[in-house]
């Protein structure tokens, strides 16, 4: 009898949309998107970050100009109160994803301690 995993990952998908964290993360992105100041600081922030993280893994050097324009951005999206408290829930929601994934990955390295 075949097992159709996706049937219990999808259902984990929606339970996970349940949880507490997932809300809080849900509010958090509401807030920032609600406040046009902390969306586009944090819109121009991640646009920073992908374009940053394209360049290293197309193995381009990033100039010192570039890092300190990282880091004055990413220092004015942790100073802004909502888009703290969106990392923050975004940071609890990670946790728990880790948890899940340490759990999935538990029978393999069980496989591997058994050699």
């Amino acid at each position: 009898m075949a097992v159709n995993i996706y049937d219990d990952i999808n259902k984990l998908a929606s339970t996970f949309r349940e949880t507490e964290e997932f809300g809080k993360l849900q509010a958090a992105v509401a807030a920032v998107t609600a406040d046009d100041e902390a969306n586009d600081l944090f819109k121009s922030f991640r646009d920073l970050q992908i374009t940053l993280q394209q360049k290293q893994a197309q193995g381009e050097e990033i100039t010192e100009e570039e890092i300190m324009g990282a880091q004055q951005t990413a220092q004015a999206a942790q100073q802004n109160p909502k888009i703290l408290a969106m990392l923050e829930a975004e940071m609890g929601l990670s946790q728990m994803i880790e948890e899940v994934n340490r759990v999935l990955i538990q029978p393999v390295q069980s496989l591997y301690e058994s050699m």
